[in-house]
């Protein structure tokens, strides 16, 4: 993460050392003498949806990302209205927060710009008409009362956008950078190895992981007696200086505030970036998100893309040897958790991502998508197709097996099959059909067995397993009962599917019986022929109907149900057979 904050920084896209990125809503407009004349809005869009504008801000504290709540925290030159402004209980305590940290970091300036602030703030902090002008704006006044637009300045007599662009703040805060507070403790730092240096006692907070606290959490914490150890307490139990705390923190927080760098997968919130830019790190995202639907195709040229670069080894024009990073963040009660961490090479991982769409393809319908994302094939094993019902840790693992290639984790096969037992009107869709023959096929390539025949994408007539041809032989019957019984209300695979796929020796034999009672009512006797003798295909390796199936044979009874179904309408013949 540190390394990722020094390639952004020799590229001038992040905040520096005592800088944050931020946003800025409204300049107060004031003359030398601090009176208002203007208010400026610098937000940006259109109806309630617009946003601040950004800025490297100054960073006293930590308090640029979370207040304490104490009201003595304030920013330097900028803060929300309620700071600004000295609104609610502790509207006193804030403006003096506002003066003080003027006086702190700035010292005896000249500054006329700082002059012209300090004297706005404390001529309100006197006399609270004094910033009537702008509380009762009538276009910008209610939004000001409500203490949370984030506020700057701007002296009309001087040549800067804001006030704290003027070059002098830049040097204060850069001698604030260099001076060592003497109370700070001194250790080694864990990250760079660096000795002797001041060790950050209170990380700054990250913000943007989904569920997390929206003020902004901790990876690392330590807020109770039993986590501290050696009579350390706070964050000296894990060393990390002061720079490098602020930096990670900084480029952390750059990554989760870029939708082409972050992905939310079910309640991880990833993160991925690699040493040196490249095409690899800006498409990464899309090889996993679902796409828009005025960008899908877009999104299969890059898979398409990532497919391509097999000729080469490396993907696109990218080194192959290029280092790449992926980290999955998620809310716990406190702080945060890492939930996953990979770091290979853009080759290695490029080659990972192959092998999952490679596993994923299968027959499927003319409108189905080409390529399934992570989060489609998580929300269709999810309770009732939502997102926020996908397993919290299944989304982690799932990830860690793609990147890693190794066997896909068993919960997501046990929660495709419970989908599709309790989903009486879709059942198999394309893509649990899909996630089932690529977790079986893969498993039997870590763990072969000569009796297992790698599932096809397509129906394949040639496959022994009993699960496979029991589901060929449910599909068959059910199209039957459809042919025969043009729109019935509930066919055997809304009835009997779960049953059938679990224990087959419990309704085989009925639905067997029932099918000859089906087949007299087809008028076409080539319909029945047919029928006929697809049955007598299938059925001549089942010499028993087993009384249960195991995992593995559940998921195959699935894929050869949806074979068998894909074939009923894919294949012409089988439609004009007479």
């Amino acid at each position: 993460m540190k390394e990722y904050y020094d390639r952004k920084a020799a590229e001038g896209t992040i905040a520096q050392d005592g800088w944050i990125k931020g946003g800025i809503d409204f300049l107060l407009e004031i003359d030398l003498d601090g009176f208002l004349q203007n208010i400026a809005d610098l937000r940006e869009g259109e109806g309630k949806k617009k946003l601040s504008h950004s800025f490297s801000l100054p960073n006293i504290g930590k308090q640029a990302l979370k207040h304490s709540n104490s009201g003595k925290d304030a920013n330097l030159l900028w803060d929300n209205a309620a700071f600004v402004f000295g609104l609610g209980e502790k509207g006193n305590l804030r403006l003096k927060s506002m003066i003080e940290a003027i006086d702190q970091w700035m010292g005896q300036t000249s500054d006329a710009g700082v002059l012209a602030v300090r004297s706005f703030l404390q001529r309100g902090l006197e006399n609270r008409c004094h910033f009537d002008p702008a509380l009762n704006h009538p276009e910008y006044g209610k939004i000001m009362q409500e203490g949370s637009a984030k506020i700057s300045f701007r002296v009309l007599q001087t040549s800067y956008r804001a006030v704290f662009l003027s070059p002098e703040v830049a040097s204060a805060l850069e001698r604030a950078e260099g001076t060592e507070d003497p109370n700070s403790w001194i250790g080694t730092c864990l990250v760079t190895g660096e000795q002797n240096t001041a060790v950050e006692a209170t990380h700054p907070v990250i913000k943007g992981i989904r569920n997390a606290q929206p003020s902004g959490a901790n990876i690392v914490s330590f807020n109770k007696d039993a986590f501290n150890s050696y009579s350390k307490t706070q964050s000296f139990n894990a060393p990390v200086s002061k720079v490098v705390a602020s930096r990670y923190v900084k480029a952390l927080n750059t990554l989760l505030d870029s939708p082409r760098q972050r992905l939310n997968i079910g309640d991880a919130s990833v993160v991925f970036w690699a040493e040196k830019q490249s095409a690899f790190e800006s498409d990464f995202s899309f090889f996993f998100q679902e796409p828009e639907k005025k960008d899908s195709d877009a999104e299969t040229e890059r898979v398409k893309s990532l497919f391509e670069s097999v000729k080469t080894g490396a993907y696109a024009e990218d080194s192959g040897d290029t280092r790449f990073f992926i980290l999955g963040l998620a809310p716990n009660i406190a702080r945060i958790s890492i939930r996953l961490w990979q770091v290979g090479t853009v080759s290695e991982f490029s080659a990972k991502i192959r092998e999952y769409f490679d596993d994923f393809t299968i027959v499927k319908p003319p409108k189905e998508p080409e390529y399934y994302s992570v989060w489609r094939i998580l929300v269709n094993i999810a309770v009732q197709d939502k997102s926020e019902n996908i397993p919290s840790n299944l989304a982690g693992d799932f990830m860690r097996s793609i990147l890693e290639g190794t066997p896909y984790p068993i919960t997501l096969l046990q929660a495709v099959l419970r989908r599709i037992r309790s989903d009486t009107k879709y059942r198999v869709k394309p893509v649990r059909a899909a996630l089932i023959k690529a977790y079986l096929n893969r498993y039997h390539r870590f763990y072969p067995d000569q009796r297992y025949k790698e599932v096809e994408w397509e129906l394949d007539t040639n496959q022994m397993s009993v699960g496979y041809r029991l589901g060929r032989l449910f599909a068959v019957l059910e199209k039957i009962q459809e042919e025969a019984n043009p729109g019935i209300n509930a066919t055997i695979g809304e009835r009997f599917y779960g049953a059938a796929g679990t224990t087959p020796v419990t309704v085989f034999a009925n639905l067997l019986r029932l099918k000859n009672h089906h087949l007299v009512k087809l008028e076409s006797k080539g319909r029945v022929i047919y029928f006929e003798r697809l049955l007598g295909e299938i059925m001549e390796h089942l010499k028993v109907f087993p009384a249960h199936l195991n995992l593995h044979e559940q998921g195959l009874f699935a894929i050869g149900y949806y074979h068998q179904r894909q074939a009923f309408f894919t294949t012409k013949k089988n439609v004009d057979l007479a």
